[in-house]
């Protein structure tokens, strides 16, 4: 059974986690800071394999009322590159709350602002994960 990576795509910073071997927990792994569409398809590509993941679960952005937003299509424009990229299935994942709730989290652990920035991302997307998880084991 292969693992199930998940990224929490912004326009600055990619929030990272991937599941546990049995796919039953999400962890946080990294925030990468972006610098080209190619460079950060090419590396996420790349991560996917290294972590041996069967599925990739991107994050898609909605608006509170679940309708598409600006961020919905440019995210799901990256997503349609990063298919082109990898024979590993890609799949979304409703991300309406997985910032507020990684920023709730980091609040109540009174994280300096400085470094919810390097985490926060990351911390979004386990909860994306966590979510896809939850869904896909009904």
């Amino acid at each position: 059974m292969g693992r199930i990576i998940a990224f929490d795509i912004g326009d600055k910073r990619i929030g990272v986690a991937v599941s546990d071997p049995f796919n039953e927990m999400a962890l946080p792994v990294e925030t990468y800071w972006r610098k080209s569409l190619a460079k950060d398809v090419d590396y996420l590509v790349s991560l996917a394999k290294s972590r041996f993941a069967e599925t990739i679960v991107c994050g898609l952005p909605l608006n509170f009322d679940g309708k598409e937003c600006e961020q919905t299509e440019k995210t799901r424009f990256f997503i349609e590159e990063l298919k082109k990229k990898t024979d590993v299935e890609v799949v979304t994942q409703d991300e309406r709350f997985s910032t507020k709730e990684a920023r709730r989290l980091l609040l109540e652990a009174d994280m300096r602002r400085e470094k919810r920035k390097d985490v926060i991302d990351k911390i979004a997307a386990s909860y994306i994960l966590e979510d896809y998880l939850k869904r896909t084991k009904l």
